[in-house]
């Protein structure tokens, strides 16, 4: 007889609960003349982190900059989750808002400037970045974003994937570079709007089915 059984690996990358890194900063548009606004601060009694604000035009470019927040620091290898997807515990008072953003950049040099360039000026390989969308709701619900949506080929203006993981393999996240994530980073950009998200923690996650016989 044969038995199956599934094997979880879970890589807590953050939370707000002390366990993990949780230093996040907010990073105002910056971008000549950029009117979005947007702030960050951490719940200790419901632990969890609050990024708010609006994403408005740039008038010089006509077009939406950015609200943001990310966290520098030594994360945990989670090369083994690299088949599987990050896991958000979130909720949002705008579900409405369609230009959420997870950036995760592993394996590169220089977080900063990968984070910045999206592949589309030398040297700025390893910041993956996907969208994700958060359900209307009251209470925290978990969100996964598969590390096969992630690609580190995107517009630095929108955050839009110029190549999808599933077009070249070349822009998906790999076991190697997981095992040095050294920057998250919460988006909203390419969308004009207000925002508001609400975040318990971001784990790195794979369950995979093991058969014994």
């Amino acid at each position: 007889l044969g038995a199956i059984c599934c094997a979880a690996v879970d890589v807590e990358l953050t939370a707000f609960d002390g366990s993990t890194p949780s230093h996040f900063i907010e990073m105002n548009d910056p971008v000549m003349g950029g009117q979005s606004t947007g702030t960050w601060t951490v719940n200790d009694q419901g632990k969890y982190g609050v990024m708010d604000g609006e994403v408005k035009d740039v008038p010089s470019l006509k077009a939406p900059g950015f609200v943001a927040v990310k966290c520098d620091d030594t994360f945990p290898d989670a090369s083994a989750t690299v088949s599987g997807s990050v896991v958000m515990t979130v909720r949002s008072t705008t579900p409405e808002y369609t230009g959420f953003k997870l950036a995760i950049a592993a394996g590169t040099v220089s977080p900063s400037y990968s984070c910045r360039g999206g592949s589309t000026i030398p040297g700025s390989r390893g910041c993956f970045k996907a969208p994700f969308t958060v359900p209307a709701g009251d209470d925290f619900v978990e969100v996964r974003i598969p590390f096969s949506a992630f690609s580190d080929n995107w517009s630095p203006y929108t955050g839009d994937q110029i190549k999808t993981c599933k077009e070249d393999k070349d822009v998906c996240p790999t076991a190697d570079a997981l095992k040095t994530i050294k920057e998250l980073q919460l988006m909203a950009e390419g969308h004009d709007g207000k925002v508001h998200l609400e975040v318990k923690s971001i784990t790195a996650s794979d369950e995979s089915v093991v058969s014994f016989i």
